[in-house]
């Protein structure tokens, strides 16, 4: 690996792989008794990755439709979110479940969270792979988390710094 910066492993490729499957586990079990698709608004690019494996260990039919915001420059945030892609799915009386890769400030999250209750789903229900609790500056809650950090700016599994590292297998933490 040819890299400038240094990258400490924090989650390995069979970690991730591990709790994939538990969170694919754990949103089957909580849908399976509705008999109704599952709406997925994968937050982009981030996780792209994360949504990949976790749609396909999903036991239900299921309902995959993308978002983008922005609200980061280099390893800060500005603070301002920026919809620059907005889902194609109506979401009115539908279970729906946004699945992101990381929740930091929660300033993002939040966001989108309230947009979505603006369409009137039927629940709303957010997954995370990872919950970084130490910048968390709004109440933001997930209900499926793989993983809890504490802090350190990560990369890999489609994190990414200015859009580099997201092809990395694991996820790492920048020195």
């Amino acid at each position: 690996m040819n890299r400038t910066v240094g990258l400490d492993l924090l989650y390995s490729e069979k970690q991730i792989a591990d709790e994939v499957r538990r969170l694919a586990g754990e949103i089957t079990l909580t849908y399976n008794d509705s008999g109704e698709e599952l709406v997925v608004a994968v937050v982009l690019k981030g996780a792209f990755f994360f949504a990949s494996d976790l749609a396909r260990q999903i036991k239900l039919p299921i309902l995959v439709d993308f978002v983008k915001l922005s609200s980061y420059n280099g390893m800060n945030t500005t603070g301002r979110i920026t919809m620059t892609k907005d889902m194609e799915t109506p979401l009115a009386g539908k279970n729906v479940i946004i699945l992101d890769d990381i929740i930091d400030t929660g300033i993002s999250l939040e966001f989108l969270r309230d947009r979505l209750i603006e369409r009137n789903p039927k629940s709303l229900k957010i997954c995370t792979l990872i919950d970084k609790s130490g910048k968390r500056q709004r109440d933001v809650t997930a209900d499926f988390v793989g993983f809890h950090c504490s802090g350190g700016f990560l990369v890999g599994y489609g994190l990414d710094l200015d859009e580099k590292f997201r092809e990395l297998p694991a996820i790492y933490m920048l020195r």
